[in-house]
């Protein structure tokens, strides 16, 4: 998610109600997903942050996802938003990182039969590997680690960030910890993006952390699929996949944020042609965060299901899980 605040907050409450009133399952796909790979909550610091109505706890994703049918989810934690460049400084910035992590573990504590959270960090700030190693330790964060490089600012053709970056994914991979990334760099600031970058993250940052699985969101994206630079990305991907590129063996691709995003139906062929070429094998459903702009977790699948694609291709899509699910 590209988590802007330039629009209203959906609210809280009318979402629940909303979910209250639909039945799990109805929808016109027979299958539902396991697992949502790709949620957000919203603590009330961050809502602050965010100029946001109400935060979105653990027990509100309970609700929008039961209301989908959907068991279980991956739940990213937003710290990194505390040390985004993109937005004005905070004071004792990592002191509101570390809270933030916090915060989204104690949440998913009270349902972790159901949630699994992941740590927050900006890669490229100091204390970006002292957050990765005390997540690490922590029984609620450590299966794995969310970055965000939008909101990050990284810039793939920066040899330091490349740098940087090659040591968080060493680091996670040391603590066996799985890795979400939003790789498509700031539209705010213009950053470039394209098949150029993204073999420079295949190449240099990528083998840093060959043996943890290594989730790219929103189909490579930062959501909807207008940016042509978003497919030109992606098909390097495509390419490897094809050649059997031991690079990739560990990877998977969200579509979260994909499909009911922008001018989406224009693209539903190509769209499904990709998810092909991937291989469903590799492709998690998810919803992202239900504020701000982002669809509930039905809105989400109801979005999703409207893609060409067969009967089979998404029940093996919705069935999959990735192993840091097991």
């Amino acid at each position: 998610m590209l988590f802007t605040f330039s629009m209203l907050a959906k609210m809280k409450s009318g979402l629940l109600i909303t979910g209250a009133l639909l039945l799990p399952g109805v929808l016109h796909c027979q299958s539902q997903p396991k697992v949502d790979y790709h949620q957000h909550l919203l603590s009330p610091a961050a809502a602050e942050l965010g100029s946001l109505p109400n935060p979105l706890t653990a027990r509100d994703l309970i609700a929008l996802l039961n209301a989908a049918g959907v068991r279980r989810a991956v739940v990213l934690s937003l710290a990194y938003q505390s040390g985004n460049p993109n937005r004005l400084a905070v004071e004792h910035e990592y002191a509101r990182v570390r809270a933030e992590n916090d915060w989204t573990a104690r949440q998913v504590a009270q349902f972790s039969d159901r949630l699994r959270a992941f740590c927050g960090v900006n890669p490229l700030k100091d204390y970006a590997l002292a957050e990765l190693a005390r997540c690490a330790k922590d029984p609620y964060l450590h299966f794995g680690l969310k970055l965000h490089f939008g909101n990050s600012d990284v810039d793939l053709d920066n040899e330091q960030h490349v740098v940087q970056l090659h040591r968080i994914f060493q680091a996670a991979d040391k603590h066996k910890m799985a890795i979400v990334v939003h790789l498509r760099p700031s539209v705010t600031r213009n950053r470039p993006y394209g098949a150029k970058e993204a073999k420079i993250f295949l190449s240099e940052i990528l083998p840093a952390a060959p043996h943890v699985p290594v989730q790219i969101a929103h189909l490579a994206g930062a959501g909807g699929y207008d940016d042509q630079s978003v497919d030109e990305a992606l098909s390097v991907f495509v390419d490897a996949i094809a050649k059997q590129d031991p690079r990739v063996a560990h990877i998977y691709f969200d579509i979260s944020g994909v499909a009911g995003v922008g001018r989406w139906e224009d693209k539903k062929s190509v769209i499904a042609a990709r998810i092909r070429q991937i291989g469903v094998e590799r492709i998690l459903w998810g919803s992202d965060g239900a504020f701000g702009e982002g669809l509930t977790p039905q809105q989400a699948l109801e979005a999703f299901q409207q893609l060409p694609l067969s009967t089979r291709e998404f029940h093996e899509i919705e069935s999959n899980i990735a192993p840091y699910m097991r």
